[in-house]
């Protein structure tokens, strides 16, 4: 079987017996660890391309090819591992199927902001911490964005990691996933919307990310912070006041507070902030690009999770007294 396999693809790729022989053998670089990452539902064709880049096979043809013609195509198992070169194809093949991984997992939560990530990976225990000195600027420059600014650009959710992986791993994949998230939503976005560029689009949803209590909300917080936009209204949202006061912010919003002015103050400032206050989900991109209808331009804590929605000022001031002051007209 193995012997009717090279001949096919032989024929299908040209190659010389030689070169089909280079191309099934491992790396003579012997002992050198590789680690990659197979996400659930990732297709043949960026599987072999993810091996080939990442050096553990030499032709990502090929290994498709061989691949299909063996039944395994789909069999590959989702993971994180970690081989290495001294490992011929159908090696890699038959590691990929068994699914011999070793994995860890850190679970990065909606709403963080980039420092709690970082912290978090800072405090795992199977995690190399390759960043941890790092300023934003440099682990910008170290995964290719180009951004003044990391917050938001990271995508909350469970990740899987082999021990001893770099933390940068667990940080490349959170933004290679956040630009996949953010081009899905902004390719499937609704219509009539203020939003210049996605990036804008993703600091609206930090913003819906940091101001939801109960997810049913989502929609109807875009739909007043979009409403105000448009009449030129200040946005007035607190979680980015207290993202502009940074560690100055002792957990005691105050009036004064929200008359500092920084970029983030949406009290004093007009229009969005300039960068994302936090890591927004799927679930407030989806509501950013998708708000509710309505003409709602005020809302406020009920305290059970949810929000009063209100279309006029008088309407906004009388749940604020019966919700935050307790008191009913």
């Amino acid at each position: 079987m193995l012997k009717r396999i090279l001949v096919v693809l032989l024929l299908l790729l040209g190659l010389s017996a030689g070169g089909a022989w280079m191309a099934l053998s491992p790396y003579q670089a012997a002992n050198l660890p590789v680690e990659f990452t197979i996400q659930p539902n990732q297709g043949l064709s960026d599987i072999a391309h993810t091996l080939e880049d990442s050096g553990a096979i030499r032709h990502a043809g090929l290994f498709m090819l061989w691949a299909k013609l063996s039944g395994n195509a789909g069999r590959l198992k989702a993971g994180d591992y970690r081989l290495n070169r001294a490992m011929s194809m159908p090696g890699v093949m038959d590691k990929l199927v068994r699914g011999e991984t070793s994995l860890q997992s850190v679970i990065i939560r909606e709403g963080w902001t980039l420092r709690q990530f970082r912290a978090e990976l800072d405090r795992h225990p199977a995690l190399r911490h390759d960043t941890r000195d790092w300023s934003e600027a440099e682990l910008l420059a170290k995964l290719k964005l180009d951004a003044r600014h990391g917050e938001g650009l990271f995508f909350p959710d469970t990740y899987l990691f082999l021990r001893g992986s770099s933390d940068i791993l667990v940080l490349r994949q959170a933004a290679q996933n956040m630009r996949r998230e953010l081009e899905r939503a902004w390719a499937e976005r609704g219509p009539d919307l203020p939003y210049a560029s996605p990036y804008e689009a993703l600091i609206m949803a930090s913003l819906i990310e940091k101001e939801t209590g109960q997810a049913a909300d989502r929609p109807m917080i875009a739909r007043v912070f979009l409403n105000r936009l448009k009449l030129g209204m200040r946005l007035q949202t607190d979680p980015s006041v207290i993202y502009g006061l940074g560690e100055a912010f002792d957990g005691n919003l105050t009036r004064a507070h929200l008359q500092t002015d920084t970029p983030y103050n949406t009290y004093t400032r007009a229009g969005l902030p300039p960068s994302p206050i936090a890591l927004p989900g799927r679930a407030a991109l989806h509501a950013a690009l998708h708000p509710a209808d309505g003409g709602a331009l005020y809302f406020v804590a009920r305290g059970d999770g949810s929000s009063q929605f209100s279309l006029t000022l008088e309407e906004h001031n009388r749940a604020v007294r019966r919700y935050i002051l307790g008191k009913k007209d």
